[in-house]
């Protein structure tokens, strides 16, 4: 053998056998936040962002939160729940808006964002109706990142919060009505549903989305006749199939819709529109053809209502009567069922705090996660939102094309 070869093999073995580096991964930087939950000051809104379990959760992952006193008190959560959970009470809202994060279900008002300090996030709900351009403008010289927490969406794309929110209505419209059905509120007498011998309940829902279906599958839970009403074939073959059961189904026509809702019990507006107002299907003439006592919920009234004879009502005047028919028109709904609701929003928030502590800060979150991505509307104060830079006719930027730029 070449001593030359016989060599470079002995000097190859030699250092096969020396230590070597270990390759480490490289872990992501995690961030301590602050996070902050004010009480929520919009009218009749009685839900809270972040329950007392999410509070022990975050706290655990060594992130501080501060709940202004009386932040949980509409959904039947005390300061004493939160503190023991590991949370700081505060009694002055200027002491919440100090925080890295603000979490809040409402969108706030004007003094809300006044009290904030700058370069922190804020996340809320964005309802067009109700924001003031005052505020963000005042949002944007802040610096603030805010996110719309009604626009982020999961990894199947679904945007999870309205999801939730939907299927909380859905079931909750089904017991709205039996309520006004029943003797006990004025109403004709009946009972939601059925039993053996008696004719059951008709239920018209217009609209075959989340909020249809739970209404459906509430309603035809406790036995009651139900008819769906949609335009989207697709929807209502949708519905079908997560029901299990051929329910009876159409498209919206004027002359069909007529017919059931003479018959009808219960109405409830399901509809929702991806712009703009809901459209109103339901005319004044085909109310007054409905039976004297039957009750609507106008679940759609969000977005303007689906039906003609619908004005907004509030959770302490819920109700009123036209052509005799009982009309349940509250914005809101969830906020009816405040805890159930809150622990839902706080199912979503919470794992999307810890993911913003994990990834370093908001801005790392933003640029890697882009369901997150589609709910943020102001970036470090630039406006990314095209729906509101029109409205406001405020100049705005595309967030994909200002992330590649930085």
């Amino acid at each position: 053998m070449d001593p030359k070869k016989e060599a470079i093999r002995a000097l190859a073995r030699e250092a096969a056998l020396m230590p070597q580096e270990e390759m480490l991964v490289v872990g992501k930087h995690h961030k301590s936040l602050t996070i902050g939950i004010p009480r929520e000051t919009s009218f009749q809104e009685r839900r809270v962002a972040l329950v007392p379990e999410s509070v022990t959760l975050l706290v655990s992952r060594g992130h501080e939160v501060v709940v202004e006193t009386n932040a949980g008190k509409e959904a039947s959560f005390h300061d004493k729940d939160y503190s023991e959970a590991g949370a700081r009470i505060v009694y002055q809202p200027k002491d919440v808006f100090t925080s890295d994060i603000i979490m809040k279900v409402a969108p706030p008002s004007l003094e809300e964002v006044k009290l904030m300090t700058g370069r922190q996030t804020l996340f809320s709900a964005l309802q067009l109706t109700v924001q003031p351009k005052d505020s963000l403008q005042i949002m944007m010289q802040k610096k603030i990142t805010a996110v719309a927490w009604d626009y982020i969406k999961d990894e199947t794309g679904i945007y999870p919060v309205v999801r939730a929110m939907g299927e909380i209505a859905g079931n909750t419209s089904v017991l709205i009505a039996a309520e006004y059905l029943s003797s006990s509120n004025a109403g004709t007498g009946l009972m939601f549903g059925g039993i053996s011998g008696v004719r059951p309940t008709e239920v018209v829902i217009l609209g075959a989305g989340t909020v249809g279906e739970f209404a459906a599958r509430a309603a035809l839970g406790l036995g009651s006749s139900v008819k769906v009403f949609d335009n989207s074939i697709y929807k209502l073959r949708r519905l079908q199939n997560d029901l299990g059961t051929r329910l009876w189904t159409s498209t919206i026509q004027p002359k069909i819709l007529m017919e059931s809702l003479k018959h009808a019990d219960v109405v409830i507006g399901a509809l929702r529109s991806s712009y703009g107002r809901t459209p109103c299907v339901v005319t004044g003439e085909m109310v007054s053809h409905m039976k004297f006592g039957s009750v609507i919920v106008d679940i759609s009234i969000d977005q303007g209502g689906c039906f003609e004879t619908s004005r907004v009502t509030t959770h302490d005047n819920p109700i009123y009567k036209e052509y005799g028919v009982i009309h349940y028109c509250v914005p809101n709904v969830a906020s009816r069922v405040s805890r159930t609701a809150s622990y839902a929003l706080s199912n979503i928030f919470a794992p999307m705090v810890l993911s913003v502590g994990d990834e370093g800060g908001v801005t790392n979150l933003v640029k890697h996660q882009s369901g997150f991505r589609h709910g943020v509307y102001l970036y470090h104060g630039t406006l990314v939102n095209e729906v509101i830079g029109e409205a406001f006719d405020l100049p705005y930027k595309d967030l994909d094309l200002l992330l590649a730029a930085l």
